[in-house]
This record gives C-alpha cells, sequence and structure tokens, in this order.
C-alpha cells in the first residue's frame, strides 16, 4: 500500500490536457492507494463555490467518485485558497489546515502547500497575510461575482508579470523558514509543492524534504509507503 500526493495542477478550462490528464490518473492510478493528498493549486483560479466553472463541476464528481474508495484530503494553494466547504462537501474532499501533520508509515511528516516557506518574497508574505484576514475573505466572498471575477484575472496577470522579475531565490523556500517548521512540528520529513521544483532533499539529522511536481507539462504525483519515496511522472495522453 502507497500514499499519493499531488499538487499544482494549475486547471483551467483552457488547458483540457491537464483536466484529462487528471482525470485519467484518478482513474488508473488509485490502486493500492490508503490515502490521497492534493497539496494546492488544483485549479489556476478559485472565485468562490458560487461560480465554479462547468469543468470545475465535472472534476468534482470524479474526485468524488474517488473519494469513494479511499479518503482524499486537500490543503489550499495560493491560487484556490478559497475553494470551500461547499465544493469540498461536493468533491468528497476533507479540507485540512494549511500547515498538516501525519505519521506516513511511522515517519512523522508535515505537509503544505509551501507558499508560507518562500520567506523572502516580502510583497508576496505581505499579500498573503493580508488574504488571510477573516473580514478580508468575507468582503470578497460578498462582491458581486463580475467583480470578483475581473480582481482575480487582474491578481493572476499581476502575480506573473512580477515573478518573471523576481530571482530563483526569491520564489524558491527559504531554508530557515523549512528548519523552522520541521522543528516546530517536531517532524522529521516534510512535504509541500508551489515551487515547481520536484525533488528530494536530504537534509541534516536524517531529516528530508520532498517537492511534489507541476503538471503543466506532464503529470507528476508522488509515492510513499513503508519501503519506498519516489516522484513519479505522468506523461500526458499514455
Amino acid at each position: 500500500m502507497r500514499t499519493l500526493f499531488v499538487g499544482d495542477l494549475h486547471l483551467s478550462a483552457n488547458r483540457p490536457d491537464i483536466t484529462q490528464a487528471f482525470l485519467s490518473f484518478l482513474d488508473t492510478q488509485l490502486h493500492d492507494t490508503d490515502a490521497l493528498y492534493i497539496l494546492g493549486d488544483l485549479f489556476e483560479v478559485w472565485v468562490g463555490d458560487d461560480i465554479a466553472e462547468p469543468f470545475a463541476n465535472q472534476l468534482a464528481d470524479a474526485i468524488k467518485k474517488a473519494s469513494l474508495t479511499l479518503p482524499i484530503y486537500f490543503i489550499h494553494g495560493n491560487r484556490d485558497f478559497l475553494i470551500g466547504k461547499e465544493f469540498a462537501k461536493r468533491s468528497g474532499m476533507t479540507l485540512l489546515p494549511e500547515v498538516q501533520t501525519l505519521e506516513l508509515y511511522g515517519v512523522s511528516t508535515v505537509v503544505l502547500h509551501g507558499d508560507s516557506l518562500c520567506t523572502l518574497d516580502k510583497a508576496y508574505q505581505r499579500f498573503r497575510k493580508f488574504r488571510n484576514l477573516g473580514w478580508a475573505k468575507w468582503l470578497y466572498a460578498h462582491l458581486p461575482k463580475s467583480k470578483r471575477l475581473d480582481i482575480a484575472t487582474k491578481l493572476r496577470n499581476k502575480s506573473q508579470s512580477s515573478n518573471q522579475q523576481k530571482s530563483y531565490t526569491i520564489m524558491d523556500v527559504e531554508p530557515d523558514a523549512v528548519n523552522e517548521l520541521l522543528k516546530t512540528t517536531n517532524t522529521q520529513q516534510m512535504i509541500h509543492g508551489h515551487t515547481h521544483r520536484p525533488a528530494i532533499h536530504e537534509l541534516d539529522k536524517g531529516k528530508r524534504r520532498i517537492v511534489v511536481g507541476d503538471w503543466y507539462e506532464q503529470g507528476s504525483m508522488l509515492s510513499v509507503s513503508q519501503d519506498n519515496v519516489e516522484l513519479i511522472e505522468l506523461p500526458f495522453g499514455k
């Protein structure tokens, strides 16, 4: 048996190839699996459960079907932090806090999206802090649908433009933030996404940081079992 982790799919109506790849993943890759964790940015953008696009509702039905055979857990990403209880219930997903600890085949593990670890990106961290305020979420949720869509488009375009000007170091996780989280959670292993730089990093004192891959050019999953930890690419169309 194994546990699977995916993240950074950035699903959208403009990329039906990714949507189809994820549907295929749900149909073919969940055998002998104890649980599936989706570590955020399942969608390219999410402006509210009340205006989910048709393709998102199709995905909800597929995830719900898969959830009948194994538990599926979801941690919000920076693109879909507004996914709420309504969509989660329809999808059969259990919403987790932004930092979750678990015992993974005897290894104490912390899982998260990963954007909180990019502490050198001061501008983004300021936005992230504002975004997480309860009143800010309430205000956004009560804006007209057209206004929410407009804000989401502008934020996405600004993010893409700003990221092109940021250095590799600023956009990656900060080692001190990684070490601090491992310390405060008293865990040996960290699993996250967000940076789109899949790798298994061996750290000091036998600790480990694993980054799941994105789904822009191919699918990607992390498979963890009692005896093996493996990052696996899933070519589109296969």
